[in-house]
């Protein structure tokens, strides 16, 4: 028989929500509970169906779930004192590389992201931050080695 979901199961429920893998005494602070308290009550609304599976997704732009490749090289103004561009290319989850470079280029980044749409709007944040003077864009046709 299947039960009318009290407050407790609704913020259960609404916990898993936001992340499906939290830990049973993470839950259980969470909305007040046991640990073997929060256990039993998934486990019921498993059985009752009103928990009927979990779901993995992936965050854009991950290099897993790429499908377009491209080549960023970046200008700074400053070669020497640009750790701020450095630190603010860490948090952007399309760039899955990036090589300081001599030469004619300061940086060369490489990007993966799910559509070009998605290249650009990763290009439109790097062109913007501040210490970025220029960039060159290329998409990647193949990769051979």
């Amino acid at each position: 028989m299947k039960r009318i979901l009290d407050p407790l199961d609704e913020r259960i429920i609404a916990e898993l929500r936001l992340n499906a893998r939290a830990a049973h005494a993470e839950l259980a602070t969470k909305v007040n509970l046991s640990r073997n308290a929060v256990r039993q009550r998934i486990e019921r609304l498993e059985r009752d169906g009103a928990i009927q599976g979990y779901t993995l997704r992936t965050v854009e732009g991950r290099q897993a779930s790429s499908s377009i490749n491209a080549v960023i090289f970046v200008y700074r103004y400053d070669r020497m004192r640009g750790a701020d561009v450095l630190q603010a290319l860490r948090a952007i989850p399309e760039v899955i590389g990036c090589d300081v470079m001599s030469g004619e280029f300061d940086l060369m980044l490489r990007v993966g992201a799910a559509s070009p749409e998605r290249v650009h709007k990763v290009w439109n944040e790097i062109s913007a931050l501040q210490g970025v003077e220029n960039t060159v864009t290329s998409f990647v046709l193949s990769s051979v080695v």
